[in-house]
């Protein structure tokens, strides 16, 4: 197995320790902040908190060079050139705070880049995220794999302990779950046909947070999918801060992703904030996907 590298390592030591600080701070800040992200959609106070803070961490990472947040219209530069020594981070501070009012499931997401954004998949040297369910549970994909941990704090101390559950998580053999976003009039026939076998053959799992649902697919194996819709065809979910970090970690835990006709880590994009359809899971519901649409 390979040494771990040692700014991924410190990158993901700060999402960590920030996991408690956001966590506690939700139940105050499920009111709308009154502005709105680059991408036009209403941010919570939650979101601008979780911005804020792990802006604050990652810029005290030796080897981040930028901070790039689904919260802000440009990368922040917080260290040294990225590509000659230091990484860009993406970061979606607060996946599915939409869920906030609702009290169910949300998370981190993070990216780190070795080129500067907006950059391919195929520069990712890390991705993870954070999952704030019943347990606050971190997983992380790097060079060495994939790993699940138990983050919580230790115990007085202002610190965090990250607890490795799985040192080599590998998606399940047997698909057992599925969930898509959007709402069905709006999906394109070829998906809604596709969509039609699936719901025949696997148990819906689906509650409005793109890391929660994905969870379930990495836990239980399966598919996920927010597709391209009628009347956005682009997709929903952000390119550089959604979509490329979960397709790393599901293609490096065996399993495949799609934009409907190729891997996700294959885009090439033309800014920070481009959207994509997105499609992970076992590489059998992939395969079939890609079919659909192509047919």
């Amino acid at each position: 197995m390979t040494d771990a590298d040692p700014v991924v390592e410190a990158v993901f030591d700060a999402v960590a320790a920030t996991a408690p600080e956001i966590r506690d701070a939700l139940p105050g800040r499920r009111v709308e902040s009154g502005t709105e992200n680059p991408s036009g959609e209403t941010v919570l106070a939650g979101d601008v908190y979780a911005d804020e803070l792990l802006l604050e961490a990652l810029s005290a990472v030796e080897g981040v060079g930028s901070f790039v947040s689904e919260e802000r219209p440009e990368a922040i530069d917080v260290g040294g050139a990225v590509g000659e020594g230091a990484y860009a981070v993406a970061i979606d501070p607060l996946d599915g705070s939409s869920n906030l009012r609702s009290n169910n499931t949300m998370g981190t997401v993070v990216g780190v880049y070795d080129a500067p954004l907006p950059a391919s998949g195929r520069d990712l040297v890390a991705a993870g995220y954070v999952l704030y369910g019943p347990i606050t549970t971190m997983i992380v994909a790097d060079d060495r794999g994939v790993r699940e941990e138990v983050v919580e704090r230790d115990g007085d101390d202002p610190g965090v302990t990250r607890s490795v559950v799985d040192d080599d998580l590998t998606l399940p053999d047997e698909p057992t779950v599925y969930g898509f976003g959007g709402r069905v009039p709006d999906w394109p026939a070829a998906f809604r046909e596709y969509a039609r076998e699936v719901e025949d053959e696997l148990k819906l799992r689906y509650g409005g947070s793109m890391v929660g649902d994905v969870n379930q697919v990495v836990t239980y194996g399966g598919v996920f999918a927010y597709p391209a819709l009628v009347d956005a065809p682009e997709g929903k979910l952000r390119l550089s801060f959604e979509a490329n970090p979960i397709a790393y970690i599901v293609e490096s835990m065996g399993g495949a992703s799609s934009d409907g006709s190729g891997s996700i880590l294959d885009v090439e994009p033309d800014g920070i904030h481009d959207r994509v359809p997105l499609h992970v899971g076992n590489e059998g519901p992939i395969d079939r996907l890609e079919a659909a649409l192509d047919g």
